[in-house]
Order: structure tokens, then C-alpha cells, then sequence
């Protein structure tokens, strides 16, 4: 097809997206003229905002025009998904998407489908892991004219946010050799780009252009304490321009910092993998409304949101990527002329980095002990993890990759081996795992303004063409406000809001497969913790409670807990009658905590529960876990406990096994209730 006839078709398209007066690029018009060639593969690599969507929607609208069947979108995020139909919509294209909050509508998409009566259709990358949708997949490959790879950056293994189920669809999809493919994204360093263009085949065309963010100011404001950092965000938001998305690390964080804000009286959400469909969809169009001031996310809210006249991107905390920062801070500026994106880094960043970077690395050993649990039978997720003692989130990860890899694959929700044999790339993943490291040290750089930010991730992402960009607080020496002193008052507010929060802990509920102890639990009804993880108004007292000799429990969290007890206790049933120190392999902490407890309060303390040998795994599934503290806990031989309420106390919590069970033999011993209470909650 000619040049002419592709130009004309994203005239129109841009016309109705953008107003009869907006120009496609030039090279807008080379990428749409490439995809409509027989089976062409196009990658297109391009700053947010450059317009890469309107690219497969003009395709999608001249192949069509031919008689060519619909466009197959694959779309990592339902936020994507949505804006992408609304997209489409206004482009004057007939839309719909398959994904897992839509199953009533699925035979109604099908029929349209049918009937060619829909030009596009967007399914996010688990859907090929759902049997319904599969057996549909090969009639609907067949009568596609275009497929639209969108965030490509997934499907390779070097991505930021490389996930399983996009490669495996991907690769599906472009053993199709009729229709046209077009991979898209923003966010792709050289090696990225050749990952993803190897994957697309030998004859792929690329488009790159240059990163560089005219309307987007970025800074970063070292040395500020994890409390100063919730201080500076209640000072900034008063000033930053229009509504943004502040972005942390962890749900926790979400959770603390919205709470904080919303004291502070300003109108924010939060939006974290946790939250729910519907949920997620208020909060998005909020913000698209300017009904809230921010959104405080994760990563959940990232890729393809669009909301072009987003004024602010403001990071607590920093992705662990030069390329996962472009891609969230991209956000802002797309369409106003004037955007901040701000870094608040943190010393404890690099402990989130560190497991997330190891997360998607497959572990050879542990792989092996899922294929000798699935050589035996189908299994659960459950089983799976009592077999191997594997733990839940790493072993997930690992079966999305043995499942890519054809090792195995999953029928309803039992998981089996296909027979073909895994072959660990020992090569492949050690050096992936360098590469995170690598990306990791370039953020520290980047956290400590060595040379012009914006020209700093472009080089980071192998732009063609970096240069000083004139704005960021590197080359102005400017911050944005409050600049490196957030005000006191909110200094104190943080403080004291944040010392008042309730950390729940969640009691299990059942005891897992492969143990002495069977079914229901009878442990202790509800928890509360001090701090949770990282949490900023703590952090001084947990890195003394750490590197602290035993017994020696910093008196300042000792205080929080009897705070923590003194608000709890208004809606406990009855008072306690005793406190029990939490059994460990070196007790002196817990005791110290206990005493103090049954001080203040007036209470006896029972010291009645006894650890011997070691301790137990800290990092594996809860099957080891619990048949170690089976043999690990019992109470001693003397225990006499008073019927009532007891109060379980301990310095720390992890994986909340050992206070369940702890729990469990003070409730075969009489106590009608216990509660826990924990310095720490541990994630």
C-alpha cells in the first residue's frame, strides 16, 4: 500500500482524536505505511505522549477499509484496557476487551466477532492460560489483520516488567503468518529493543525516535528521612501543579502515606495491586476528573493510564530501574506545558530492589522440586508449595515460566508436567541478574544528581540523542517546594498521626497439608503491631531493635506498644488475664517486651512456652515451617494458665506461624481467648 494511503487514513484518525487540525508526524506516517504491508513486523520504540496508539488505530482503520478482519490488542493492565477502548472509540472504531472482570460478556464479544461487526479487540496476556479462551484463539488468529504487541517491553526477558503470560501469548500470536504485528512501547533501552525485535523476527522494521520530555522538570531531593519525606509530600502537594500520582514501592506504603495526606486534608486515593476492580475504576476517572489532588500507587497504576494533562509524578522512593522510573514519571507533561517529576529517594530502597530483582529469576533447584511434586500426579498451588517448600509468590513466578517454557501448563486449577523436559539457562538468567544490578547502581547515580537528569535516563535508555536539558534541578541547582526543609508543623503532624496508626495482624485460619495438626485453627483471634516493614515514623527504633543485644528493646517503641494497647483495649470483650512472651530460639527480647507489658498493665506474666533446637526456615512454604515449630514449641511441663484472656507478646512477626501455634497451646491449656501484639510485623 502506498504512503499516500496510509497518510490519509491517520489524517482521519487524528482529526477525530485530537481536532481537525492536528499534523501526524512524518514519522507517524513511515510506521503506519510499514504496518500495512503483508505481513510486516513493526516495533515501534517512542516517548509517551509521541502517539503510538494512533498508529494501529489508523492501521486498524485503512486495513479494514480493504476488507482485512479486526486488530487483536494484547494490553498488559485492565486501566490500559479501558482508556484503550474509550481510545478507540473516539477514533470511530467498534471496541471491546476479554479480561477476567468481563466473563458475562465474553459470549456477546464472540458473536460480534462472528459477525465482524467489531474492528478491535483487547485481550490482556493471561487470557491464553483461560481453556475458554483458548479454544477460540486459532479462529479468531485466522481472521485478524493486525496484532498490536502494546507495551512490548514485557514480552522480554531484559524488561523492567518482564511477565510470563505476555511472552507466551506473544509467541502464539506471532507464529500467525498472515497478519501484521506492530509492538509498541515507551520504555526500551538497545538491548530491550533487540530482545523484542529477535522475538518479532528477522525482517522487523523499527521506528526509535528520541526520549527527551520538553515539558517535564524533573528533580530529586536527597536526604530526607523516611519521615521528612511524608512531611515534604503534605508541603508539596499544596503547591505541585494540577493532580498527579505519588508513587511508592509497597501496598503498605500506599495505605500509610494516603491516611497521613487525607489528615493533612487533602483530597487523595490510593491504588495498589490490592485494590479491586470497581474500586480501581473510580480512583481512575477521579483523577482523570481532577476530583482528587493525587493518587498515591504502585506500579499498578503505570503503564498506558492516560490522563494526558497529568501535572506531577512525585516518587517516595525509587523504582529499581532507570527504565521502571521513564516509564511512571513519563506520565506527567504529555499534554500541558509544564510537569514536575520529582525522586524522594531512601536508604532502604535497595531492600525492595533486592527482591524484586531476584522475584523473576527462576531458581534451578527449586524448579526441580516442582517437576519431582508434578512428576507424581496434577497438583494445586497448594500441594505444590507443601511438596516443595517453595513460598507462595516465588513459586507462582516460577510456574509462569516453566509454563512459557512448555514444561507445564495448568488445567482449571490444577497444575501438571507436559513431559518436556526444563533445561535451566544457567548463562541467561545469571546475566539478566547482573543486568538488575547494573540498572540498580544507575539509579543510585541518578539519586545522587551526577550530570543532567533528563539527559541521565536518556543515555540509561540508549537514546540516540541525550543532551543537557536546561530544567531539571541538576542544571537550574533549583528544588521545587519546599526544597530540602519540609515545614515543622507537618514534620510533627507525621509523627504523631503515624505513631497512631493500627498495624493489624491477620490470624491464619487453617493449618497447611503435610503437618501433625489438621483443619481449622484454634490460635489467637486478632493481632496488632507497633510497625509494619519499613514504616517511617519507626525506623530509627526497628534499626536499633535489630543490631540491639537480646533484652535491650529500645524504650521509645516499648511506649508505642503500651500506647498501642491503651487504644485497643476499648474494644477487647474482656481484660486479660495474663501475658505469655512468644517462644524463640533466644527469648530475651520477648521477655523483655512481655515484663514491661505486664507491668504497665498490672498483669501476671506466664512464662510457660518453651523453644528448643533451632530456629525455623524463614524463607519457605508454610509446610517446613510449621513442622519444625511442631517440634520446635511445646509448654512447660508445670504450665498452669488462668481461664481467660491472654496477651501473646513478641518483638517480631513474619510469616505468623509461630504465635499461631504458640496461640494453639494456650488454647489447649484453658485460655478462652488470645491476642498478639508485636513490635514488628515483617513482610
Amino acid at each position: 500500500m502506498e504512503r499516500e494511503f496510509a497518510e490519509q487514513h491517520l489524517l482521519t484518525i487524528l482529526a477525530r482524536l485530537a481536532g481537525p487540525d492536528a499534523l501526524p508526524r512524518s514519522d507517524q506516517v513511515d510506521a503506519v505505511h510499514a504496518v500495512l504491508q503483508t505481513a510486516s513486523r513493526v516495533l515501534v520504540v517512542q516517548a509517551t505522549g509521541w502517539g503510538k496508539s494512533a498508529v494501529y488505530w489508523a492501521a486498524t482503520h485503512a486495513l479494514r477499509s480493504t476488507g482485512a478482519g479486526p486488530t487483536l490488542v494484547i494490553s498488559p493492565l485492565l486501566a490500559l484496557m479501558r482508556d484503550q477502548v474509550s481510545a478507540a472509540e473516539r477514533a470511530g472504531l467498534k471496541a471491546a476487551t476479554i479480561n477476567s472482570t468481563n466473563l458475562d460478556d465474553w459470549d456477546d464479544v464472540f458473536q460480534r466477532l462472528d459477525a465482524d461487526n467489531m474492528d478491535v479487540l483487547l485481550v490482556s496476556p493471561e487470557r491464553l492460560g483461560n481453556p475458554r479462551f483458548a479454544a477460540r484463539l486459532g479462529a479468531l488468529l485466522a481472521r485478524v489483520g493486525l496484532i498490536v504487541i502494546d507495551e512490548a517491553h514485557c514480552i522480554s526477558d531484559w524488561g523492567f516488567d518482564f511477565r510470563p503470560d505476555y511472552q507466551r501469548l506473544a509467541r502464539a500470536l506471532l507464529s500467525t503468518p498472515t497478519a501484521s504485528v506492530l509492538a509498541t512501547t515507551a520504555t526500551a533501552n538497545e538491548r530491550v529493543t533487540l530482545d523484542i525485535g529477535k522475538q518479532l523476527g528477522a525482517n522487523t522494521v523499527t521506528f526509535r525516535g528520541t526520549l527527551a520530555r520538553t515539558s517535564l522538570t524533573l528533580s530529586v531531593v536527597p536526604g530526607l528521612s523516611p519521615l521528612q519525606r511524608y512531611a515534604w509530600i503534605a508541603d508539596a502537594l499544596e503547591q505541585l501543579p494540577g493532580s498527579g500520582i505519588v508513587y511508592v514501592l509497597t501496598v503498605a506504603e500506599a495505605q500509610r502515606l494516603t491516611a497521613f495526606l487525607r489528615h493533612c486534608g487533602h483530597a487523595v486515593d490510593a491504588y495498589t495491586g490490592q485494590t479491586d476492580a470497581d474500586t480501581r475504576l473510580k480512583v481512575e476517572e477521579r483523577l482523570r476528573h481532577n476530583q482528587v489532588k493525587a493518587v498515591v500507587a504502585t506500579s499498578a497504576l503505570g503503564m498506558g493510564y492516560d490522563k494526558p494533562d497529568l501535572g506531577f509524578c512525585v516518587h517516595v522512593g525509587s523504582p529499581a530501574s532507570p527504565v521502571a522510573y521513564y516509564q511512571q514519571v513519563g506520565r506527567a507533561g504529555r499534554a500541558v506545558a509544564h510537569a514536575e517529576g520529582v525522586l524522594l529517594p531512601s536508604d532502604a530502597d535497595e531492600r525492595i530492589w533486592d527482591y524484586f530483582a531476584t522475584a523473576s529469576i527462576p531458581d534451578a533447584a527449586a524448579a526441580a522440586k516442582v517437576l519431582a511434586s508434578l512428576g507424581r500426579d496434577e497438583r494445586s498451588l497448594i500441594e505444590i508449595e507443601a511438596d516443595t517448600g517453595v513460598r507462595r509468590g516465588r513459586l507462582e513466578a516460577l510456574l509462569k515460566i516453566l509454563a512459557v517454557e512448555g514444561v507445564v501448563d495448568k488445567d482449571g486449577s490444577a497444575w501438571r508436567a507436559t513431559g518436556v523436559p526444563y533445561v535451566h539457562d544457567t548463562a541467561k538468567w545469571t546475566a539478566l541478574a547482573q543486568v538488575r544490578q547494573q540498572e540498580a547502581d544507575t539509579m543510585r547515580q541518578y539519586a545522587h544528581g551526577q550530570g543532567c537528569l533528563m539527559a541521565y535516563l536518556q543515555t540509561a535508555l540508549d537514546d540516540p540523542s541525550p543532551a543537557p536539558c536546561g530544567r531539571c534541578s541538576v542544571c537550574t541547582a533549583q528544588l521545587p517546594f519546599p526544597g530540602l526543609a519540609p515545614s515543622p508543623d507537618k514534620l510533627l503532624a507525621a509523627r504523631d498521626f503515624l505513631r497512631g496508626m493500627e498495624v493489624d495482624i491477620e490470624p491464619r485460619k487453617r493449618w497447611p497439608g503435610g503437618v501433625g495438626r489438621k483443619g481449622s485453627i484454634r490460635g489467637f483471634e486478632e493481632g496488632r503491631a507497633v510497625a509494619f516493614a519499613d514504616d517511617p515514623v519507626w525506623v530509627a527504633e526497628l534499626q536499633a531493635l535489630r543490631v540491639a543485644a537480646p533484652g535491650d528493646v529500645p524504650a521509645e517503641i516499648l511506649a508505642g506498644a503500651v500506647a498501642l494497647l491503651g487504644r485497643w483495649a476499648k474494644t477487647w470483650p474482656m481484660r486479660p488475664v495474663g501475658v505469655v512472651p512468644m517462644p524463640a530460639p533466644n527469648m530475651a527480647s520477648n521477655r523483655c517486651v512481655a515484663k514491661h507489658i505486664a507491668q504497665k498493665g498490672r498483669l501476671p506474666l506466664y512464662d510457660v512456652l518453651i523453644w528448643t533446637g533451632g530456629p525455623a526456615p524463614d524463607d519457605a512454604a508454610s509446610t517446613p515451617v510449621v513442622a519444625h515449630l511442631e517440634s520446635a514449641i511445646r509448654l512447660a511441663p508445670d504450665a498452669a494458665l488462668p481461664a481467660g484472656l491472654l496477651l501473646l507478646v513478641s518483638t517480631d512477626v513474619r510469616t505468623r506461624w509461630t504465635a499461631t501455634l504458640a496461640a494453639a497451646l494456650l488454647r489447649e491449656q484453658g485460655a478462652s481467648q488470645v491476642l498478639l501484639l508485636a513490635l514488628h510485623l515483617r513482610p
